[in-house]
């Protein structure tokens, strides 16, 4: 396994932190975890996105989204039916399952919809107003400060 140092990362930025945090966890991450469900990332627009899970037999009571700490995870978990079903073949997966996204800063969920077997999230980026770019105007005829040539000293 190789493995990268990131220290001179640190020592050259301010506030990049989490970004080193997060290749640093994304590379020592089991290659081998679960891809259930699928699932597939859409940009909408410059400042929306939407993440489309495929949870095919579920219901909204067996799903559960949350967001802390900028991180959305997703969780599923099968009720028990208690019924004694018997299967000559069982392609749909019934297992339970937590997928976690690790959010940018200002990215906000803003809704969650299930139709047709597809959870889609909708999240939405909402830079504050500090963060948004501002025009500064150019005052004309300013005053301006003289020099007082007498050195201080009254005539």
């Amino acid at each position: 396994m190789n493995t990268i140092d990131f220290s001179p990362l640190y020592r050259s930025s301010i506030g990049f932190d989490r970004l080193a945090a997060l290749l640093d966890s994304s590379l020592r991450a089991d290659s081998s975890a679960s891809s259930y469900p699928p699932y597939n990332i859409e940009v909408l627009d410059d400042d929306r996105y939407a993440i489309s899970l495929a949870v095919a037999g579920f219901s909204k009571q067996e799903l559960d989204i949350r967001v802390e700490n900028s991180v959305l995870s997703v969780a599923g978990k099968k009720a028990d039916t208690g019924t004694d079903s018997r299967f000559l073949y069982q392609g749909i997966a019934t297992r339970s399952f937590e997928r976690r996204f690790n959010l940018a800063d200002h990215v906000e969920v803003n809704s969650a919809e299930l139709n047709n077997g597809l959870l889609t999230i909708g999240l939405q980026r909402q830079l504050p107003e500090a963060m948004k770019p501002r025009s500064i105007t150019i005052d004309e005829g300013a005053p301006v400060l003289e020099h007082d040539k007498s050195g201080g000293r009254a005539a």
